[in-house]
């Protein structure tokens, strides 16, 4: 897949809510993940196994989920930038709303 075409499946996906198949049929199986935590600080997840583990940790912090979006996504060279954003209800940390522009880099066909 071009990295266009992986933007345009990606963007189909989140508009659907399903970023598990979008793991599954995108992501290189040695994916890294790389993002600020609620301090600031950076952490990285290696591998599959550990975003899919990540994903599930935000799932159980997650009370309510009130909306979510994503914009269409922007592709430069082998990087695609997309918008995303949600409204949530926190276990323990109440209403809120977050915005990122997530970065993804592709090699070979899959998201990197």
């Amino acid at each position: 897949m071009t990295t266009q075409e992986i933007a345009d499946r990606l963007y189909e996906l989140a508009q659907k809510g399903e970023f598990g198949t979008a793991q599954n049929e995108l992501f290189s199986e040695d994916a890294t993940s790389t993002e600020s935590n609620m301090h600031g600080e950076r952490e990285t997840k290696s591998g599959m196994a550990a975003i899919k583990e990540k994903g599930k940790n935000f799932q159980e912090m997650t009370e309510e989920m009130h909306s979510a979006y994503s914009r269409e996504p922007k592709v430069f060279g082998k990087y695609i930038f997309m918008e995303m954003g949600l409204d949530a209800t926190m276990k323990n940390m109440g209403r809120m709303n977050m915005a990122e522009m997530a970065v993804y880099e592709t090699n070979n066909g899959k998201i990197i």
